[in-house]
């Protein structure tokens, strides 16, 4: 918690976000929920990723040059107003009873852009935030306050959707946003450590590209994170889970959505020692081969045990708990072994992997939920992220000796 104590415009950002991040996680739930209700399918609400991937790919590579080039407070100012813009088009949607899955695929993709944008911005600002020895606590800080949203938002997602409906979510998203824009109102300028003062081009982003190229470490985080993103995700499952195969209800869905939060706020709550680990490359593979066993025992306990909701939300909870340890040592060595001319390139990069991978990751999972169905979806979803994991770190074994008291990129 000492980041929070020690940085007044962190503790201000993560309150924010915080607060912010239970009207995002609604609105989250209650697009997935449109599109399946709408539709009555898995693969379309897998599409729902997909349509955001372009766009995203494209933010984060561009987002992360603009970030590199002009004050980052101002980058995150404007893409959040953007942001909260695509908001209020979902509250108008609904309330007018528009029911176009093609509308909330196209919110969805500007929304992803816009995101790709903010994402980077903020995650530069961080190491200005807090000193280097905190920047692994406060990672995990960030990390608790997206899956604490994660987890409450979902649950009340799923009962304000009951009660009235998923024009009451989308509200509800656009009232707490607010609380993002005052903080990021609040923070000091922030103008990278170099800059042209021009609009960045082509060259810019490859520069960054370029340096990754010849970072081995940074590259393999990227690499090992796609494996659990884009083989193992299997939230665009829960509608048909919630509503199929543990014949439930909108709040089954919700603690469905939950579950992965829960479990990475208790691996949060007994995280002290994530700073004194300094293997941080050995950590992270540890991390995501458990969290592909873990969404592969999802799949195994749902073709085993009838009723098996409870044994799907504690695989679940351990899934959560992995991503949790492994996003907060990525980010640590993204944000160390970075040069800080090159920080807002490399975040947009690292934005493109980590929420696009999961986006991608939802296609994939709605496919082979199409090929087969949900349960062995997850079964071999599960297994070829450890087998991908297993594999990357073979071939490149030096990630192991990666020590974060002398990182190297």
């Amino acid at each position: 918690m000492r980041p929070l104590r020690e940085s007044p415009a962190f503790r201000r950002l993560w309150f924010g976000q915080t607060i912010s991040q239970l009207g995002q996680q609604m609105s989250v739930i209650a697009v997935a929920y449109q599109v399946y209700v709408l539709t009555e399918s898995s693969f379309s609400v897998g599409l729902v990723g997909l349509c955001g991937l372009l766009p995203l790919v494209l933010g984060g590579l561009y987002g992360g040059a603009l970030v590199d080039a002009f004050d980052r407070r101002l980058v995150s100012l404007w893409s959040a107003l953007g942001l909260w813009a695509c908001s209020g088009v979902l509250v108008l949607q609904a309330w007018a009873d528009v029911e176009s899955v093609g509308l909330l695929y196209g919110v969805v993709a500007v929304q992803a852009a816009l995101f790709a944008v903010n994402n980077p911005a903020r995650s530069a600002m961080l190491p200005r935030l807090v000193s280097a020895p905190l920047l692994p606590a406060a990672n995990a800080l960030s990390m608790a306050s997206f899956n604490l949203g994660f987890t409450i938002g979902p649950l009340l997602g799923g009962v304000i959707i009951g009660w009235h409906g998923v024009e009451a979510a989308y509200t509800f998203d656009v009232i707490t946003f607010t609380a993002a824009l005052y903080a990021v109102v609040r923070l000091p300028s922030m103008p990278p450590a170099q800059s042209s003062g021009r609009a960045p081009g082509l060259r810019s982003v490859v520069e960054g590209l370029h340096f990754l190229k010849n970072a081995p470490n940074l590259r393999m985080t990227f690499i090992i994170d796609l494996c659990a993103m884009v083989l193992a995700q299997p939230r665009a499952l829960f509608p048909a889970l919630a509503l199929t195969v543990f014949a439930g209800s909108a709040s089954t869905l919700g603690l469905l959505q939950a579950a992965p939060a829960i479990g990475s706020l208790i691996a949060f709550a007994v995280s002290g020692w994530i700073s004194r680990i300094h293997r941080h490359g050995v950590a992270i593979v540890i991390a995501v081969v458990a969290y592909g066993a873990s969404v592969l025992m999802v799949g195994v306990g749902a073709l085993s045990f009838s009723g098996g909701l409870w044994l799907a939300v504690a695989f679940l909870a351990g899934s959560g708990a992995a991503d949790m340890i492994s996003a907060a040592y990525r980010s640590t060595m993204l944000q160390t072994a970075a040069p800080d001319e090159l920080r807002g390139r490399l975040q947009g990069v690292f934005i493109v992997v980590v929420a696009g991978g999961p986006r991608l990751g939802d296609f994939v999972i709605g496919l082979l939920s199409a090929l087969t169905n949900e349960e062995w979806a997850m079964v071999i979803g599960g297994t070829l992220c450890v087998v991908g994991v297993l594999t990357a770190t073979v071939l490149q074994r030096r990630f192991l000796t990666y020590d974060a008291r002398t990182p190297t990129p």
